[in-house]
Order: structure tokens, then sequence, then C-alpha cells
């Protein structure tokens, strides 16, 4: 094992140390033994061994997992910081959702990047320039203090020169459990946060939403020339009287495997009744 992932393994273990000694991430609820759910990970046709995904239902504490080392190893979380950064961005009043950034004309990899965005339209869309103008205006100091009140991975931002990169470039570091971690305390609004931040969070994180339940999620691609790439599907699902977070992150040798990452997650949520609200 390298040292590298000896310490990220490291990080990540203690997190997962904390939180399973009784998973005690919010008030006092008792916690069920995990449920390992390595088979419908399987069915979906995903490869256990590289990748792991962490649901947790807040009602009781009840935990599925695959691959519970995994979930405690940190990798970059890419877009799914997406979430904190525009928490950030709607709380110090950087950005409201219907904000217009405007396109500077530079062509980018992804022609949907390629003009204006609100705040909302970059969320959905994953534009990486608009998130990197707000890192900006929000500035260094500012970005690391927010990761570090919501205990979001290493909250590490790196120095000026990684200001508009630390989330891409293995700077900044999150373990599957503790993904589920903090957006248990964003779906509980036990952050520190106006609630006027967390109804425009609703509106612009929401994905998805049937009769009884709706969901509230986010993507990641964390890519490297050099290693394996990594993907990200975070977020919650609300029903009428239970709420649902999730983390799942895996390998992906090649861009094939990007659909993977949503219909997993929905596979293992559909396996454990989070839709099935009454």
């Amino acid at each position: 094992m390298s040292s590298t992932l000896s310490k990220r393994t490291f990080g990540g273990l203690k997190a997962c140390l904390f939180a399973m000694s009784g998973l005690v991430l919010s008030a006092s609820v008792a916690v069920a033994n995990p449920v390992d759910v390595s088979r419908a990970v399987e069915a979906a046709g995903v490869d256990v061994g590289t990748s792991t995904i962490v649901v947790r239902r807040l009602s009781d504490g009840q935990v599925w997992i695959s691959n519970a080392e995994r979930s405690t190893e940190r990798f970059a979380p890419a877009s799914s910081s997406k979430i904190p950064h525009t928490l950030i961005a709607l709380e110090t009043g950087m950005a409201g959702p219907d904000t217009l950034f405007e396109w500077d004309g530079e062509n980018r990899v992804f022609d949907g990047w390629n003009r204006d965005h609100t705040l909302t339209s970059a969320f959905r869309s994953s534009v990486v320039w608009v998130y990197q103008e707000v890192a900006r205006r929000v500035g260094l100091t500012g970005m690391t203090e927010w990761l570090n009140r919501f205990g979001y991975g290493n909250a590490d931002t790196g120095t000026e020169d990684t200001l508009t990169s630390y989330w891409l470039d293995d700077t900044l570091q999150i373990t599957a459990l503790e993904q589920t971690a903090f957006l248990e305390r964003l779906a509980q609004r036990e952050l520190p946060l106006s609630e006027a931040t967390y109804a425009a969070a609703d509106t612009i994180m929401q994905s998805d939403a049937g009769d009884v339940w709706t969901m509230y999620s986010k993507t990641g691609w964390r890519f490297s020339r050099t290693d394996m790439d990594v993907g990200w599907y975070v977020g919650w699902v609300r029903c009428r009287d239970d709420t649902y977070v999730f983390a799942l992150n895996m390998d992906m040798p090649d861009q094939s495997y990007l659909a993977l990452r949503q219909s997993t997650s929905r596979a293992v949520l559909d396996a454990v009744g989070a839709f099935d609200c009454q």
C-alpha cells in the first residue's frame, strides 16, 4: 500500500470508527447493524471491490453499505463538492439561485458550459468555471473556514495556487462515510446556515421527484491523466415520513462507467425501500 493511500485510508478510518461506533451523527438515534448491499451493487453492473456505497435512514440510523473498507478511503470529491460550494455562495450572499455568471468566451470541453449560467444551471450542468469564480470571490480563507464549519472531509483548500482546483486535484478529499455525515446535517438543517439558504438549496439541488418523495443529488467525476478516474453520486431522498442519505464512489476505467454512478445508486436505494414512502 502506498503512503498516500495509507494516509487517506487512515484519515477515513478515524471517521468510520467514530461513525460506526454508534453512528451518532445527529441526536441520539440508536443504530442498527449495517446491512451488506453488495448483491444489489453487483446486480447493477458495478464491481464491489472497486466501489462503495453508504445509505443511512435517518429515522432509526439503519445503515446499508457495500465495501466498508473503501467507504473509509478519501478521494477528491470533484463536482460532488458543488453541494457545499453552493451553500457557501448562498450563505455569504455572494450569489443567489438566479445570479448570472457571464461566460468569458473561452470554449471549454463541454458545450453546455460555453454560455452564461445562473448558480442553479451551473449546479445542474456541473459547470466548473462558475464554481471557480465562486471560489475566487469567496477567497481561500473563506472557503477553508466554511468547509471546516461543515466538517467536509479534510477541509483542505491548499494555497492561492490551488484555489480554483483544490476539489479536483486531490487537495480536498473526503470519504463516502464523511459525505453521508455532511449530507445528514444538511438534510436535517443542522448546518450553520439560514433558512433562506436551505430553501434556495432545496430548489437548486432537486434532481428528481415522485408522488411522495423528492431526490436531491450531485454527481462528481475526478478525472486524472495518470491515475484511475473516480466517480461520485451523493445526495438524499426525502419521503413523507423519512429521509435516506447516500454516497457512492467507484473506479471508472472509461467514460462508459459515468452512467453507472446514478443507476447503481438508484438500484440500491430502491432495494432498501427509499422510494417506498407511505
